[in-house]
C-alpha cells in the first residue's frame, strides 16, 4: 500500500544489508537506544554518524531548547488545518526541513495526527482536526514537504493519544470500527500518500496493550496491511519492557542513555528471551532511515537536489492570514480606511503565538497585534488599552529581565555560564553550557536585573521541583524545597508556578534578581534534565477599572478590536481542560466594549475551541488560533483588508454543555470510547444539536455562487463564481450522505474538498476525486473493509451546515 520499491530503494537496501552484516550484537542493540535526549549513538565500525531528532511541529527546536538558537515559529497545527490546503502544508514542511538541516537535525518528531475527540483535549492545538480525512490530507502534505527536503518525519502519536489525563498509563478502549474509521485513518492515509520514514508510538494503551508493545497494530496493521517500511520510535520514556517492546515492533527506545534497549536488550538476546533476528529487523529499519537521510556511507540519500530556499517569516505570515477564520461579520470588516481603532486586551500587547509543552520553540522575533496594527495604520489612528489580562497566574520572566545562568559545582566553583533570554531553563541530556557536565553540576543561578515597566506590587515565583533560593532587590524571599503535587515526570515543565515574593517596585528603576536551584537527578530517572522557571507577574490593577477604561477607549474610536486569548495554563501538553471558558475577566471585557461601540471586532487567540457567550452581541468574530511569530502582521493584513481571511473551521466550535463527546478522564485507569464513530460534527448531527459554528464554516471578503455540479464515476466537478467585488478563495467541500439512513453510520461525512481562487465576476472549477474508502465501513464480523453499495447524495457547499448543491451517485 505504501508504494512499490524503486531501483534506488533496492540499492539503498543492499547497502543497509551490508552494513547490518558488519555489526555485532552489542553494536546493534546500542543503535536501538538513544545516546542522549535527541540522538542515536554513532557506529564508527560502519562509518555511521549520530542521527539527530528534534521536536516540531510548528518549528524545529534543534538539540538545544534555548532562545540562543532561535527557530522560525509557524502557526499552530489547527491553524494549518484551517487553511484546508495540503499544498500549503507541503510548503510548511519544506521550510521545516530547511530549518532542520540548518540545525543539524535529521528527523523531525512530527506531525501530530491524533483527532479532536473531545473539545477538552489540552493538546488539540498540536493536532489538526476532528475529521480523519482532513487530518490525513494536511498531514500527508506536511510529511511529503518535510521529506522532500531530505529530513525524516515521525507521524505521531500512534494511536488514540487523544487526551492528556493519565496519558502515561491510560488504557483507551476503542471499538475496532471506530479505531479503523477514525483514529487509524489519518495514519493510513499518510502511509499511502506520503510514505513517511517514521512513526512514534504513544504512551497510552489501546484495548489493554501499551502502544510500544502493540504487535497487532504495529506489526500486523501498520507494517503488514499498510506496507509501512519506516522506523518506529517510542514517545519519550514510553518504552517499559525490553522483550515486549521488541516483540511489539518498537525499533528505537528514546531517550537515552537509560532505556529498555542497549545493554538490556543484548542481555535479553543472550538469555534467549528474544531472538537476534528480531533485533536485526529493528536495526535494519534504523539503518534504512539513516540511508534515506544521507547518513549511511555508500547509500544515496532519497533527496539529492534540495528544494529552493524558503523565506520563513514570509511563509509564517502567509499561513497565519490564510488560517484566520472569520466566523461572523456584520459589515464591519475589513476596517474602513481613515477610521480610528481602539485595540484592547492584554493578549494584544503580549501575544500568545504558540501552544505550551514540547511544541514550544523560540523565534527570533514575535509580532503582536499591537505591533502589527501600529505598523499598518496611520499615525494617530490607533489607541491601546489593556482591558483585561487573560493570565491570572505568573508567567515566564521575560520582558524587562536581563539574565544569565551561572553553573557551579558543590564547592561553589563556577563551571560555566550560559545566556538566559528568559527565566525558563530547560537543559536536556548534553544540552548544557560549555564546560559544564551533569557529573559536576550542583547548582544553577539565574541572576541579573529586572527593570519594571509599571510601578506597583510585582509578584515573583518559581516553577520546578527541588531546592530553591529566590532573592529580589537584596531580600531573600524563599529558601526551601518545592515538591511535586502529582506523579508526572514532566510536572516541572507543565505545572503552575508558585508565588513567593511580592515586592513593591518602581517603573524604570532596575533591581537585582537571583534564583538559585540545587540540581537533583533521581537515580531511576530515564534522562538527565535541568528544568526550572523564574516566574513573574505585573502589578494587578482593579479589573473593573481596567474594563471601564477599555470601554471609554472603545467609545471614542470608530472601531474597537478586542483580542482575547487562552493561556499556557489552559492549553498545553500535560493536562486536559476542565472547561471551555476564556480565562480571567475577558468575557466581561468583550460585553463592556460591545456595549460602548457597536462596531466591535473580537479576535480569538486560542489553539482550539472556546466558548463565546457574547458572539451575537459583537459585529465580527475572527479566530486567529496560535498564529506563529508573524501573527500580528498577518492580523493587520486581514483587518485592514490587504488580505482575505482564508480559513475554514477544522473542528466544531460550541458550548461544553452541548458538546456530545466530552469525557477525557479515565475511570480506574480506563477510558472507554463509548461514542464509537460519532465524534465531532458526526456526533453533533446525531444528537440533533446546533453548535456555535459548524465544521467547515468560514467567511471571506467576497461572495460565491455555486453554479453547477457534475459527477462522472467518482469524480466530482463543481463550478463556482466569485460574485463579490474582490478576489478570493473558496473551499468547496463534498459531503456524502446515504440515501437510506443507517443508524450505525453518520448522517453525512466529509469525502473530499478543493480550493478555488477567482477574480471578481470570474468562475473556477473544483475537481474532487472521491476515494473508494469514502464508501466503505469496517465490518467487525469479517474484520475487513466492506464497500457499501447503494445511492448517495453528494452535498456540496461551504460547511457541513451550508450546503449549496446536491447531486446523486450510485455505486
Amino acid at each position: 500500500m505504501a508504494g512499490t520499491r524503486t531501483q534506488a530503494d533496492a540499492a539503498r537496501e543492499a547497502v543497509v544489508e551490508a552494513a547490518l552484516a558488519r555489526l555485532d550484537l552489542d553494536a546493534k542493540t546500542r543503535l536501538l537506544s538513544g545516546r542522549d535526549m535527541w540522538s542515536l549513538p554513532a557506529l564508527p565500525e560502519i562509518g555511521l554518524p549520530s542521527l539527530v531528532m528534534s521536536d516540531g511541529p510548528i518549528g524545529v527546536r534543534g538539540v538545544r531548547w534555548t532562545a540562543d538558537d532561535p527557530s522560525v515559529a509557524l502557526p499552530s497545527p489547527t491553524a494549518l488545518a484551517a487553511t484546508w490546503d495540503p499544498d500549503l502544508a507541503h510548503r510548511a514542511g519544506v521550510l521545516l526541513a530547511q530549518e532542520a538541516r540548518r540545525k543539524g537535525v535529521h528527523v523531525l518528531l512530527a506531525p501530530t495526527v491524533n483527532l479532536h475527540r473531545s473539545p477538552l483535549g489540552g493538546r488539540h492545538f498540536e493536532a489538526y482536526s476532528e475529521d480523519p480525512l482532513l487530518t490525513g490530507a494536511i498531514g500527508a502534505g506536511y510529511v511529503s514537504g518535510v521529506q522532500s527536503g531530505g529530513v525524516g518525519t515521525t507521524v505521531k502519536h500512534f494511536v488514540a493519544n487523544d487526551a492528556e489525563t493519565e496519558r502515561f498509563t491510560v488504557d483507551n478502549v476503542v471499538g475496532e470500527r471506530a479505531l479503523r474509521e477514525l483514529y487509524l485513518a489519518p495514519f493510513e492515509h499518510i502511509v499511502e500518500h506520503a510514505r513517511p520514514w517514521g512513526v512514534m508510538t504513544a504512551y497510552n494503551s489501546v484495548n489493554g496493550t501499551t502502544m510500544t508493545e502493540h504487535r497487532r497494530l504495529v506489526e500486523e496493521v501498520l507494517r503488514g496491511e499498510w506496507g509501512f517500511d519506516g522506523v518506529n520510535v517510542s514517545d519519550w520514556a514510553a518504552a517499559r519492557d525490553t522483550a515486549a517492546a521488541l516483540h511489539g515492533g518498537l525499533d528505537i527506545a528514546m531517550p537515552g542513555p537509560r532505556t529498555v534497549y542497549g545493554e538490556a536488550l543484548a542481555r535479553a538476546v543472550r538469555a534467549g528471551e528474544v531472538p537476534e533476528a528480531r533485533v536485526d529487523d529493528a536495526v535494519r529499519n534504523v539503518l534504512r532511515l539513516a540511508a534515506r537521510v544521507g547518513l549511511l556511507p555508500g547509500a544515496e540519500p532519497v533527496v539529492t537536489a534540495l528544494p529552493p530556499e524558503t523565506d520563513g517569516p514570509a511563509l509564517a505570515r502567509e499561513i497565519a492570514r490564510r488560517s484566520f477564520v472569520l466566523v461572523r461579520n456584520q459589515d464591519v470588516l475589513p476596517l474602513p480606511p481613515g477610521g480610528t481603532v481602539a485595540l484592547i486586551g492584554g493578549a494584544a500587547r503580549d501575544a500568545r503565538v504558540l501552544g505550551g509543552g514540547s511544541a514550544t520553540v523560540f523565534p527570533a522575533r514575535t509580532v503582536s497585534p499591537l505591533d502589527g496594527l501600529t505598523a499598518a495604520l496611520p499615525e494617530g489612528a490607533l489607541t491601546y488599552a489593556v482591558g483585561a489580562d487573560p493570565s491570572t497566574e505568573l508567567g515566564v520572566a521575560d520582558r524587562g529581565f536581563e539574565l544569565r545562568a551561572v553553573c557551579r559545582d558543590a564547592d561553589g566553583r563556577v563551571l560555566g555560564t550560559g545566556s538566559a533570554p528568559s527565566g525558563h531553563i530547560q537543559w536536556m541530556g548534553s544540552d548544557l553550557p560549555d564546560g559544564v557536565t551533569h557529573e559536576e553540576l550542583h547548582s544553577v543561578e539565574l541572576t541579573g536585573t529586572f527593570t519594571p515597566r509599571d510601578t506597583g506590587t510585582h509578584t515573583f515565583g518559581i516553577k520546578g521541583i527541588g531546592a530553591f533560593r529566590l532573592v529580589v532587590d537584596g531580600t531573600t524571599h524563599y529558601d526551601d524545597v518545592q515538591r511535586p503535587t502529582k506523579d508526572d515526570p514532566f510536572i516541572s515543565f507543565f505545572g503552575a508556578p508558585v508565588a513567593h515574593a511580592r515586592p513593591h517596585l518602581t517603573a524604570g528603576v532596575p533591581v537585582e534578581v537571583s534564583l538559585t536551584y540545587v540540581v537533583e537527578h533521581p537515580e531511576d530517572a530515564p534522562l538527565r534534565v535541568v528544568g526550572f522557571t523564574l516566574a513573574h507577574q505585573e502589578p494587578l490593577r482593579d479589573p473593573d477599572e481596567l474594563i471601564a477604561e477599555a470601554a471609554e477607549a472603545a467609545r471614542a474610536a470608530d472601531t474597537a478590536v478586542v483580542v482575547v486569548a487562552t493561556t499556557e495554563r489552559v492549553e498545553s501538553e500535560g493536562f486536559d481542560r476542565t472547561d471551555l471558558r476564556l480565562p480571567g475577566r475577558q468575557d466581561d471585557l468583550v460585553r463592556a466594549v460591545a456595549a460602548a461601540n457597536p462596531r466591535t471586532v473580537v479576535v480569538v487567540n486560542s489553539g482550539s475551541p472556546v466558548e463565546l457567550p457574547w458572539r451575537d452581541e459583537v459585529a465580527a468574530v475572527l479566530l486567529s488560533w496560535f498564529p506563529g511569530q508573524e501573527g500580528g502582521a498577518a492580523l493587520a493584513d486581514v483587518l485592514t483588508g490587504a488580505e482575505e481571511p482564508g480559513g475554514r473551521l477544522p473542528t466544531t466550535w460550541g458550548s461544553l454543555a452541548d458538546a456530545p463527546v466530552t469525557e477525557v478522564a479515565p475511570t480506574d485507569g480506563t477510558l472507554v470510547y463509548s461514542e464509537g464513530v460519532f465524534i465531532g460534527y458526526r456526533a453533533w448531527e446525531k444528537a440533533g444539536r446546533s453548535p456555535s459554528y459548524p465544521f467547515g464554516h468560514g467567511l471571506g471578503y467576497t461572495t460565491w455562487a455555486y453554479e453547477s455540479a457534475e459527477v462522472k464515476g467518482i469524480t466530482v466537478r463543481v463550478r463556482v463564481r466569485n460574485t463579490g467585488e474582490r478576489a478570493g478563495r473558496e473551499v468547496v467541500q463534498v459531503y456524502l450522505a446515504p440515501a437510506e439512513p443507517d443508524a450505525g453510520r453518520p448522517a453525512r461525512w466529509l469525502a473530499g474538498f478543493a480550493g478555488v481562487s477567482a477574480e471578481p465576476g470570474e468562475s473556477g472549477e473544483a475537481v474532487i476525486e472521491l476515494s473508494r474508502r469514502a464508501f466503505e465501513v469496517w465490518d467487525e464480523t469479517t474484520e475487513a473493509w466492506t464497500f457499501v453499495k447503494g445511492s448517495y447524495e453528494i452535498r456540496l457547499g461551504r460547511s457541513i451546515a451550508d450546503r449549496r448543491l446536491t447531486a446523486t451517485i450510485n455505486v
